[in-house]
């Protein structure tokens, strides 16, 4: 093929552009540090605001909204005394640290990896690379493990099943990190993205509160979607693409549990049918011990909802334990303690991070530009009367395109909820649609930005099967993932709303339209 085939040309102009891509991206600071210069930037804003009296009516109240300026005397008080408490209270800090220790559990007793495995080792032949991307999608329960083993483990049994290794680890990659929202499980984003929605709703709405699980029967029906449409683009695009494999790498043999891993599965079994029963013994019973004390006769009131994090905790932990004890990876109570311990260790940045981002979001609270903001973008919005179909779709492309440039999905949304969370809430849309949107954009274009914090491992794996492969060749490998999974998300998130389902227990899809 000459230099300057229309392919070779190609290619130049797509990597050329994911260089800027890169390097735009590398540039920018820390998330840590960017939360902390955003900080920075509403205290100076709030200064420059009150000096314009910038200002609003509420609409519905006719309350005359003012900037309130940090940079005073008072200002600079609040700053200094609210500051531990602005962490401390930070929404997304307990429930992900909560949830965690239980997830800690389970992955330091082996019970995610064998459970992985065992899946993917009984699939039929035929029904491989649907499980492979279902899997990955149940994966991100417990965060990266997928990362570090579904994926090279995809390529592994594709390899091992005589067709090409790159495709196996593209399906793998696709469901842990392009499917990431969906699930048939509530993982830790559940719970991190709802505290940071909950923070920004009661910028509006100071009482507001969002449930880890409102986005759950969305993310439910999606799990299917998601592997369906995986399996459709690795067995009839990504696979042809890459033809017959060629390269180097041996087959390697995929071992079977051993007796310990499954007696260790049929104990986390149990344990996990132990639980369930107790909690539907307390749930099910209209004067059930789980049912709401002021209003027994709405269970999405119940504390088993409200506390659903706590649960996430007891049935990880439990299944953790059992498994632990089954398999003999748990000697005693110390093993269990430093698997929690391990699963706090791998926080620290994250602890971090959640420090300045709630400085940053108090900030922006207290100088009420949240709501001039929200005010303001929501009669601009109201006069181009686009419908709420428009208008979630194009703030799933707009999260999309957002992606390419912050992989953080928390980063992201604790910048973009404090806006657009308020400003929809204004216009009728209650905060659960918001997050659902936001999560559909942040997670198709994940497989194919270069600021993911996985890029550069997938890039490690792919070399092994191809080594002039390169984040140009993951770009042009995933890129039918992303854009079928954003066609099949967006069109599902649509037949949500012309039907008005709820997307999660006591989650709503619109509330009293605010803007007139």
């Amino acid at each position: 093929m000459s230099k300057d085939s229309p392919k070779n040309n190609q290619s130049g102009w797509v990597n050329r552009f994911l260089s800027i891509v890169e390097t735009v991206g590398n540039a920018l600071p820390h998330p840590a540090t960017l939360f902390g210069l955003f900080a920075l930037g509403v205290v100076i804003l709030s200064w420059i605001a009150s000096q314009f009296d910038i200002s609003v009516v509420m609409p519905g109240k006719g309350t005359v909204i003012h900037p309130v300026n940090l940079l005073s005397v008072e200002g600079i008080h609040r700053i200094i005394r609210e500051a531990t408490h602005n962490f401390t209270g930070f929404a997304p800090l307990g429930v992900v640290l909560v949830a965690m220790l239980g997830i800690g559990v389970a992955e330091g007793s082996g019970l995610i990896g064998a459970g992985l495995r065992k899946l993917v080792i009984l699939a039929p032949a035929r029904l491989l690379t649907f499980v492979i991307v279902f899997a990955g999608v149940l994966s991100n329960t417990a965060s990266e493990v997928g990362y570090v083993l579904l994926v090279p483990l995809g390529a592994v049994i594709f390899l091992a099943a005589d067709r090409h290794p790159i495709a196996g680890l593209a399906a793998a990659f696709a469901g842990v990190s392009g499917g990431y929202s969906a699930n048939f499980f509530l993982g830790t984003v559940d719970p991190l993205l709802a505290g940071l929605s909950q923070e920004a709703a009661q910028i509006v709405d100071p009482a507001y509160t969002v449930n880890p699980a409102a986005n759950y029967y969305f993310m439910f029906a999606s799990t299917l979607f998601i592997a369906l449409a995986g399996t459709f683009v690795t067995e009839r695009i990504v696979e042809p693409r890459l033809g017959k494999y060629t390269g180097k790498a041996e087959v390697e043999e995929i071992h079977d549990l051993n007796d310990k891993e499954r007696r260790g599965l049929r104990w986390a079994g149990l344990a996990t049918l132990a639980l369930t029963l107790i909690v539907l013994w307390g749930i099910l019973p209209a004067d059930g011990f789980l049912r709401s004390l002021e209003h027994p006769e709405n269970i999405f009131k119940s504390p088993f909802i409200s506390g659903i994090v706590t649960f996430i905790f007891l049935f990880a932990a439990l299944a953790g334990i059992a498994y632990g004890l089954g398999a003999g990876t748990f000697k005693n109570d110390s093993d269990i303690m430093k698997s929690m311990g391990k699963s706090m260790s791998t926080l620290g940045i994250y602890m971090v991070l959640c420090f300045f981002a709630a400085q940053f979001v108090a900030y922006f609270k207290w100088t009420n530009l949240g709501l001039i903001f929200a005010v303001e973008g929501a009669e601009v919005l109201k006069s181009w009367n686009l419908g709420p179909i428009p208008l979630m779709v194009a703030f799933v492309i707009l999260s999309a395109a957002a992606n390419m440039f912050m992989g953080s999905a928390s980063a992201k949304w604790a910048i973009l909820a404090p806006v657009f969370i308020p400003m929809f809430m204004l216009l009728g849309y209650a905060p659960e649609l918001v997050q659902v949107a936001y999560r559909i954009g942040d997670s198709v274009t994940n497989i194919i930005s270069p600021m993911m914090s996985y890029f550069a491992l997938i890039v490690a794996f792919m070399e092994r099967y191809d080594e002039k492969a390169g984040i140009g060749t993951i770009i042009a490998t995933m890129l039918p993932y992303t854009l079928i999974f954003l066609l099949i998300w967006t069109i599902l998130l649509m037949i949500w709303l012309t039907l008005g389902i709820p997307l999660g227990p006591d989650s709503h899809l619109f509330m009293e339209t605010i803007v007139q």
